[in-house]
């Protein structure tokens, strides 16, 4: 079972426009609703490929049955707290993406211990634990070191997938691998050449750093200095909605983690990431991949090992 929490949750709204104009007016078709947030599409990705996960979130009363229903049997675990679940808004063009992300409704202080307790009694069945995604106003993003701190001290693997204090904190605690993007990982460190971003992170205490590129794709940063550096790109480029490509990723990471091999095989888990991430651009919703296009994009893949001061 992979544990995978959400700190905050959001009805996911996607409208899809020929051309986005700034200033004018849009007649769209009806935008589609769904339950997401990073850590549900995480959720939701790992079922869709066959492995079982539970999602661990505080959901607002006023959307909390209308979410579980949108999980579509995904096993939950919802925090009951009061309002509405925040409304995350992307715009999809044939060529790019514009999103619109609230930050979410602040929650008492016992919510966050609640959640706290919730995950360490998932833990004891759990093969890995994923936190993914911001944290609400008046959270403190020390939140994501204590949950990384509850995988390790059952020495579970932990993946968390976050920016700024969040990310930090979960590079000091310890965490097996960390998922962010280029411009994630350039916020959180200063440093705009991805490698020493991640050594950044590692100096923190992180374990194993995947960057995502965007359209060039992927590169896997082992802690070992001595241990080769890997990329991963596809020699094409693809349209469509590249919302929950960095979700889809993170539930590659995690669904080969939650095998139980050890040491990580850096160059398995880097393929699968890309190709998970690639499958879910081409899907028009965050949080869907076909297997049979995972399938086809890994065997794609273009997986190079480069020593570190050759790789920038």
């Amino acid at each position: 079972m992979i544990v995978v929490v959400t700190p905050n949750p959001a009805i996911d709204i996607t409208l899809t426009v020929d051309r986005l104009e700034p200033g004018h007016t849009h007649r769209v078709t009806p935008g589609v609703h769904r339950a997401g947030g990073k850590g549900i599409n995480v959720a939701r990705v790992l079922t869709i490929m066959g492995a079982d996960a539970v999602a661990i979130a505080p959901v607002g009363s006023s959307d909390r049955a209308w979410f579980a229903a949108d999980l579509n049997g995904i096993p939950v675990d919802f925090l009951d707290v009061p309002g509405s679940v925040r409304q995350s808004t992307a715009v999809v063009e044939p060529h790019q993406t514009t999103v619109f992300n609230e930050t979410g409704t602040a929650l008492d202080d016992a919510v966050w211990e609640e959640l706290l307790v919730r995950v360490a009694a998932r833990l004891d069945s759990a093969d890995c634990l994923v936190i993914s995604g911001s944290v609400p106003p008046g959270c403190s993003p020390a939140l994501y070191g204590n949950l990384v701190a509850l995988g390790r001290d059952r020495e579970i693997p932990v993946v968390a997938d976050a920016t700024g204090s969040a990310l930090r904190f979960a590079a000091e605690a310890g965490a097996t691998v960390l998922k962010p993007n280029a411009a994630e990982l350039t916020e959180t460190t200063g440093e705009t050449d991805p490698v020493a971003g991640a050594r950044a992170l590692q100096a923190r205490g992180a374990g194993l750093i995947l960057v995502s590129l965007g359209e060039d794709g992927m590169i896997a940063v082992p802690r070992d200095q001595r241990d080769p550096l890997w990329s991963a790109h596809l020699g094409r480029v693809l349209s469509g909605n590249p919302t929950g490509a960095g979700d889809a990723a993170v539930a590659a990471i995690a669904s080969a983690l939650a095998t139980g091999t050890t040491p990580v095989d850096t160059r398995t888990l880097l393929s699968r990431a890309t190709a998970w991430s690639a499958a879910a651009v081409l899907e028009p919703l965050a949080g869907s991949v076909h297997p049979t296009r995972v399938a086809e994009l890994e065997a794609e893949l273009e997986i190079t090992v480069t020593p570190r001061e050759d790789l920038s």
